[in-house]
């Protein structure tokens, strides 16, 4: 009887022990908070992304960064988690699939596989604090980021069946709708008004908004990336704020605002009055007390389109990289994670290239002899 009850209170131990490292998200508006932010797209850039958003005063600034389906390399991401905790940044993980390989110039609709595997592979990182920001896709009310066709009833589902599976592997996990395309319109088979598309979304997964932890926006200064800080159009820098009320009519409930993705076109706006513009929108349009964060698109981009976005031009810190370091950041104070001894073994395993005969002995030895001596005591023999 005595050894039942003992093999009793062992497992009610290891249950409990479990228990005790999982905590479910909190409020990050209920802690000193640093909203600025950067969008990258490589985990190298962390540094110098660092650098910006912690500038002047700040402390735990946020970066947004794409996870690809084909990525999921443990040491290179366990590498990026170490290095935020170590300069205090709050990463926002973005997940993706891949291009489709039938549709050119799409991305592929992602299956449940992928969702699943995407929470294991992320629950397996160690994260530098508490909440760990997932964003589940990108721009789906656009046809080219959802298999050729924006399918509103699908990605509800999809978002739906994300927030079940990622909280199963931890409560930790605070899940964040995609952001969408806020100059969009309906036009058949190929996009659908933000608006709309998020009304489809709740008739087809009814309370999908009051599920999730938090919504990401997509707040470009549209029309053409080029209107002033102070334009109220549904299409501007302040349209995460009639996303927040059309969520606020279905549920009743106001989330924790993500702009994501913001910026003004180097193309029509040069970088002086774009500086101004930021600081302006900073001190009048996202001061809103619903916002966590706001990450700027993009950190670095040489080519192509989005490079009219860009803080580094040619290689070089530009004049809105120089005035975004200028504006004065608080110092953010989020729930850090605690290091566990899984967490140091994993990290020690992840840096070791090979084991010695010698260290493969020793720790056969200590585990061999704790075991033996556990048992005898639990046996009392």
């Amino acid at each position: 009887m005595k050894k039942f009850f003992l093999l009793i209170f062992f497992f009610i131990f290891i249950f409990l022990s479990a228990m005790s490292s999982s905590f479910a998200v909190y409020d990050p508006l209920s802690v000193p908070n640093n909203k600025f932010g950067i969008h990258i797209l490589f985990p190298e850039e962390i540094g110098e992304a660092a650098h910006l958003v912690n500038s002047n005063g700040g402390e735990w600034g946020y970066v947004t960064i794409p996870v690809r389906a084909s990525d999921k390399n443990l040491e290179k991401w366990q590498k990026f988690m170490d290095d935020a905790a170590r300069l205090k940044i709050i990463p926002i993980v973005r997940i993706a699939t891949e291009g489709d390989y039938f549709i050119e110039g799409s991305w592929e609709i992602p299956s449940k596989y992928y969702i699943i595997d995407f929470a294991n592979f992320l629950n397996s990182l160690e994260w530098p604090t508490k909440n760990r920001y997932i964003i589940i896709f990108n721009e789906t009310n656009r046809g080219d980021e959802w298999g050729g066709v924006p399918d509103p009833a699908e990605y509800a589902r999809i978002l739906d069946y994300s927030v079940d599976i990622f909280k199963q592997r931890s409560d930790n996990f605070f899940i964040i709708m995609g952001g969408l395309d806020n100059a969009s319109a309906d036009i058949y088979q190929k996009s659908v008004n933000q608006f709309n598309y998020m009304r489809q979304m709740n008739k087809e997964t009814p309370g999908i908004f009051a599920k999730i932890d938090g919504l990401s926006v997509h707040a470009y200064p549209n029309p053409a990336f080029s209107s002033h800080p102070s334009y109220l159009g549904v299409n501007g820098i302040y349209s995460f704020k009639y996303q927040q009320d059309l969520i606020v009519e279905t549920t009743g409930k106001k989330l924790p605002i993500f702009i994501t993705e913001t910026g003004w076109s180097s193309e029509t706006i040069d970088l002086v009055t774009q500086s101004k513009y930021y600081k302006q929108a900073f001190s009048e349009v996202w001061d809103d007390e619903n916002i966590v964060a706001v990450t700027p698109f993009i950190f670095q981009a040489e080519q192509g389109p989005f490079r009219q976005f860009s803080f580094i031009t040619d290689n070089k810190k530009n004049t809105l990289f120089d005035n975004y370091m200028s504006f004065s950041k608080p110092k953010g104070k989020p729930q850090e994670e605690p290091k566990t001894i899984q967490s140091t073994a994993r990290s020690v395993v992840l840096k070791t290239k090979y084991f010695t005969e010698e260290l493969k002995k020793n720790v056969y030895n200590i585990l061999n002899n704790n075991s033996k001596n556990f048992f005898k005591w639990l046996l009392n023999i």
